[in-house]
């Protein structure tokens, strides 16, 4: 019989979906077998799956830290906000709807039966599930129907870890708080709490953890300092994005736009010695000294697009390009480039058609099939191979496809204009692959690539799980894992 322990969160952005990966890594080095779950996530920040489901790319990192392959049943509800007030619904890796914030609610009760069922099919798998929440179990006025906290938790009889983020400040209110504020059955279910993102000296927080432990009546499991590593990590949320500190040569910047997705693409670049990466923010100007620009993927093509133009990027960009740099638009990106997006359908807003940059001569139409896949791509200009995905709606055409970015399975994908500076594909991943990203770069501009970054992500997982190891009670925290039946 599967054992199970709940990670949920005093707040948003404590750190839960980083304990869940060390966690992971630290209970296969073992020998367990291990798997995450995450009943509901909120991200544009997306993984396609081998069977061709999407998830959020955080229970892609913690499968790798298991050691497997992700799986649709690792996240079953994964929301994509499109716009402040809207989101489409993927369940078990598929959309099903697009709905506003306000009418979620009358949705949610019809997801706990395909939770359920993920979550004890994928126990199926395992000796141990750990299991994620979203947000905080302190939101009350979010527990009727709620599937991503206590809701789950009472509904599968797991037992939870809550944990509480010093570096904010106000760390014993958020544990104390939260468990005055809890209906009692489910404060019952939580076993002990954890102090995470301490900076100084754990010891001079000995009074309060004490204080804690007296005033919530749960017992500890450890202070965790600040893991300095983490940046060796992809960040899961749009808001953990920062600039990498690289010293190198070559300057890529990218714009950090308001639905920006799958922003993991940026992540092995900002590891390269050679390159400065730099994400610019709202109300910032994209620096004029950029080698290479990248337009990012997003969620709402022509929202971004209007966000992008707001922040004056469209002048900074015809700027740069009049320099003689160099552009890359990936997905989303991508479709910005062209000369005009068209969705007559109202697939991602309101219906209509958009300008578009004008950089790339092709026209991008959106369709309601959205193209979910893995694919192993040949780049055309180096002749380097690489695997990536594809995870987008839109159909994109025009002159500028006759010099593609890459060849699929003999196919052409992507654009480059006629001076071949301008790039655009529908690929993502594509600079996690060491061999395509040293033959890009020395293409680009002579950078030499030093980095293997599949081993970087692995090494810093293995230095995650020594971390937590060192700062938590790991052994009472798998004896606090109760059997779940399957």
């Amino acid at each position: 019989m599967m054992r199970a322990l709940m990670i949920q969160g005093a707040g948003s952005n404590v750190g839960k979906s980083m304990l869940v990966a060390g966690l992971a890594r630290a209970f296969l080095r073992r020998g367990l077998t291990v798997r995450p779950f995450k009943p509901q996530n909120m991200s544009n920040n997306a993984a396609v799956t081998a069977d061709g489901g999407e998830i959020g790319r955080a229970q892609a990192l913690q499968a790798l830290a298991c050691g497997v392959e992700p799986m649709v049943d690792m996240n079953p509800v994964l929301l994509k906000p499109e716009t402040e007030t809207g989101a489409q619904v993927v369940v078990q890796g598929r959309r099903v709807a697009t709905v506003r914030a306000r009418d979620y609610a009358a949705l949610k009760p019809t997801l706990m039966a395909p939770v359920l069922e993920s979550f004890r099919r994928l126990g199926g798998e395992a000796d141990l599930v750990l299991v994620e929440g979203a947000g905080s179990p302190a939101e009350v006025n979010l527990r009727a129907g709620d599937i991503a906290n206590m809701g789950f938790a009472r509904a599968a009889g797991v037992p939870v870890l809550l944990v509480g983020d010093i570096d904010r400040g106000g760390v014993i209110a958020q544990i104390v708080g939260t468990r005055a504020v809890l209906d009692p059955e489910d404060a019952d279910l939580i076993c002990g709490f954890a102090i995470n993102k301490f900076r100084g000296d754990p010891a001079l927080f000995e009074d309060g953890y004490r204080l804690i432990e007296e005033k919530a009546g749960w017992r500890g499991f450890g202070v965790v300092p600040w893991f300095e590593g983490a940046g060796r990590l992809p960040a899961e949320d749009a808001l953990d994005l920062r600039s990498a500190s690289g010293e190198g040569g070559f300057h890529v910047v990218c714009p950090v736009l308001s639905r920006i997705a799958n922003f993991d693409d940026l992540d092995p670049l900002g590891l390269e010695p050679g390159v400065r990466l730099t994400m610019v923010r709202a109300g910032h100007p994209l620096p004029g000294d950029a080698d290479l620009v990248i337009l990012p993927g997003t969620k709402s093509t022509r929202g971004d697009l209007a966000f992008f133009c707001a922040q004056g990027w469209d002048i900074d960009l015809a700027a740069h390009v009049r320099r003689g740099g160099r552009v890359l638009g990936l997905c989303g990106g991508y479709q910005m480039l062209g000369r005009r997006i068209v969705d007559a359908e109202g697939l991602e807003g309101t219906p209509g058609e958009t300008e578009g940059l004008g950089l790339l001569d092709i026209v991008t139409e959106m369709v309601p099939e959205k193209r979910l896949t893995r694919v192993r791509a040949t780049h055309v200009p180096t002749g380097a191979g690489f695997s990536g995905y594809e995870i987008h709606i839109g159909r994109s055409d025009g002159p500028d496809r006759a010099r593609p970015f890459a060849m699929v399975d003999g196919r052409p994908e992507g654009a480059i204009s006629g001076d071949g500076r301008i790039m655009g594909s529908y690929l993502h991943g594509l600079f996690a692959e060491d061999g395509f990203r040293a033959a890009f770069l020395q293409g680009l501009g002579g950078v030499a690539s030093g980095l293997s970054h599949g081993a970087a992500v692995e090494a810093a997982l293995d230095d995650l799980a020594a971390h937590l190891e060192a700062h938590m009670d790991v052994d009472g925290l798998l004896e606090m894992a109760r059997p779940v039946p399957g």
